[in-house]
């Protein structure tokens, strides 16, 4: 028989036939034909598997795993401390087995090991897999895209604009699963469970569970894998307070887009990340308007409150005193600025982009305009009886509208930055003009522009996650860590661009055919 293992690549099972009677005579013939029929089998098998690479389906290097891949005469490019240290080891060596990376040295220094597959890498520069951490992953294009841009984990979410993750794509970014907590919601990983399908069933209202049912609801999660515990809108004060407690007890990591929930409470709890330049900085708006937010997140309240969060000055004394508050406590920011990156200037039509070619509008929630690379803004039904100048008119207004909301947020977040809290990069794909992969580096590209360093910025999407959440398991090439590894072909630390000029692409110790993934199966 033949089976595939997680990246596609065949491998063979046994297959022979027992004799099928007890005469030796018989059995022999029998025995010599079944062997005729396995060997043309394992003749087509492995002629298949030689053409699977030109058929567009990535494979694994050729070979086995039990033999050491080694990395030799590279730049690996220092990520730790939050991107601040430039200790890179050149003319390294990095020997890779089993999945993990073993041996990390200079050449001369770190022995090779016999036998060992060897990678030239001198005049290239080696650096850890990317790490997107919000974003949804709905289909094997999105799968592929990711990993053809260096995304090797993907911090997954399930909701109404993401859709639904798909567990089944091979090959795939390493996923960690995000899930909602402490109220009804119909895309929560367990509302399907019998257990819960009636405690999770959206109503016309979010309502938030009971502390039973939510502890209850944190273990259940968990045992499925969940990573992430996401506090939503709804949940107020008193119940992000008890599931930051909780969440931590149990090793569960937390993300706060909180309404309901004062910013200041939900930060002070212990909150392990913020999300989306757009939500964290209605933590500035004054008591009287926080307020109204806890009986009525969704409606005009909380229209007020974004209103007069987005319009504050950059330099107000109250944007200032809560950038220094952000910096001071433990939540990392993660701005998701790719979703506006179609509305700042110097943005680009992303359709263009090779790894473009593997999505699907159809799988991506308000995506953009494939031939102009621009977002389309949907106009009313009555706009239609108007001149086709009047619609584009409209268009055009709501736009510029758009663009001028984005350039308010951004001069916000360049006071936060002034003060230099920690960021953590993820791009919340596919939405909104976002794409798979894709957007992560326009992330990358964000938060140089804002002023970090590229290499601050490599750091955000490689070990902070490390540092932040404690998942010592990726975000550097270390011994122990796990062999997510993209060699490029220039500096990374020079300029950000760098990071997408990948030669090789390596998950779990196993060399990806990076051109492969541009051609899906059908």
């Amino acid at each position: 028989m033949v089976t595939t293992n997680r990246l596609g690549a065949a491998r063979l099972g046994p297959c022979l036939p027992k004799p099928l009677c007890d005469n030796p005579q018989q059995a022999s013939l029998n025995m010599q034909s079944h062997t005729k029929a396995f060997l043309c089998l394992l003749g087509a098998v492995l002629a298949s598997a030689c053409a699977w690479p030109q058929a567009g389906f990535p494979v694994a290097s050729n070979a086995p795993a039990s033999i050491p891949l080694v990395l030799v005469g590279g730049t690996l490019v220092d990520v730790t401390n939050w991107g601040h240290s430039a200790r890179d080891l050149q003319d390294s060596v990095v020997v890779v087995h089993e999945g993990r990376i073993v041996e990390v040295g200079l050449l001369g220094v770190v022995s090779i090991p016999k036998g060992a597959r060897v990678i030239d890498c001198k005049g290239k520069f080696i650096l850890p897999g990317l790490v997107d951490g919000f974003a949804g992953m709905n289909s094997q294009g999105q799968a592929n895209a990711n990993l053809y841009m260096g995304v090797t984990t993907v911090v997954a979410r399930n909701d109404h604009s993401h859709g639904t993750v798909d567990l089944t794509a091979n090959p795939s970014p390493h996923l960690y699963l995000i899930d909602s907590v402490g109220a009804s919601d119909n895309w929560s990983l367990l509302a399907k469970q019998p257990a819960w399908a009636n405690k999770l069933r959206e109503g016309p209202h979010v309502v938030e569970l009971s502390p039973e049912d939510t502890s209850r609801q944190i273990t259940d999660t968990a045992r499925l894998g969940t990573r992430v515990l996401f506090l939503g809108h709804d949940l107020t004060a008193a119940n992000t307070q008890w599931i930051i407690a909780r969440a931590h007890q149990v090793g569960l990591v937390t993300y706060g887009e909180f309404i309901s929930t004062p910013y200041k409470v939900g930060v002070e709890a212990g909150v392990d990340a913020l999300l989306h330049m757009g939500r964290y900085e209605i933590g500035v708006i004054p008591d009287e308007l926080q307020r109204p937010l806890v009986d009525d997140p969704g409606g005009p309240p909380a229209t007020t409150a974004y209103d007069y969060s987005e319009r504050l000055p950059p330099t107000d004394l109250h944007l200032r005193t809560y950038s220094r508050f952000l910096a001071a406590h433990h939540a990392a920011l993660m701005p998701t600025f790719s979703l506006y990156f179609l509305n700042l200037p110097d943005h680009r039509n992303l359709w263009k982009e090779p790894a473009a070619a593997v999505l699907d509008p159809a799988h991506m929630f308000q995506p953009s305009n494939p031939a102009t690379g621009e977002l389309d803004y949907a106009l009313s039904s009555w706009t239609h009886r108007l001149p086709t100048a009047g619609q584009r008119w409209m268009v055009e207004s709501q736009r510029k509208k758009a663009d001028q909301q984005a350039m308010r947020l951004w001069n916000i977040n360049e006071t936060i930055f002034s003060v230099y809290p920690r960021y953590l990069a993820g791009s919340t794909a596919s939405v909104q003009g976002t794409m798979s992969g894709i957007s992560l580096h326009t992330e990358l590209e964000l938060l140089v522009r804002l002023g970090l360093s590229p290499r601050e910025a490599l750091a955000a999407a490689t070990n902070n996650y490390a540092l932040q959440f404690g998942w010592n398991e990726l975000g550097l090439i270390a011994p122990g860590r796990r062999a997510d590894i993209l060699v490029v072909d220039a500096d990374p630390t020079a300029n950000i661009w760098n990071a997408r000029r990948i030669s090789t692409l390596i998950e779990d110790g196993n060399i990806i055919d990076r051109d492969a993934l541009l051609h899906l199966r059908r």
